[in-house]
């Protein structure tokens, strides 16, 4: 699915979504919960008004494949010092008995 045919798709939902509303509204009344969610939709239409711009006025670039960084771990045997003041799991004392 190319870009533009997720954008026309989300803009099709989008509008069925406002319809389905409006169907709500009318049902139910005016009350505040469905003025916010009509609010809501509003904001949703704005927003992807305001993507669409963004995408037109400098496109994605895509990528084949996502860039890792591979790091290297070494077989050696770490210094034992490091491990000097580790707790054990999670038995916490120095001398290494559960309290």
């Amino acid at each position: 699915m190319s870009l533009q045919d997720a954008m026309t798709a989300v803009e099709r939902s989008l509008d069925d979504l406002v319809r389905s509303v409006g169907k709500l509204e009318t049902q139910l009344g005016a009350g505040l919960d469905i003025r916010r969610v009509r609010t809501d939709t509003d904001h949703l239409r704005e927003s992807l008004t305001l993507l669409k711009q963004s995408v037109a006025a400098s496109p994605p670039v895509h990528r084949s494949t996502p860039e890792v960084e591979m790091v290297p771990i070494s077989d050696a045997p770490y210094n034992s010092a490091l491990w000097t003041d580790a707790q054990d799991e999670g038995l916490g004392c120095r001398n290494g008995h559960a309290p």
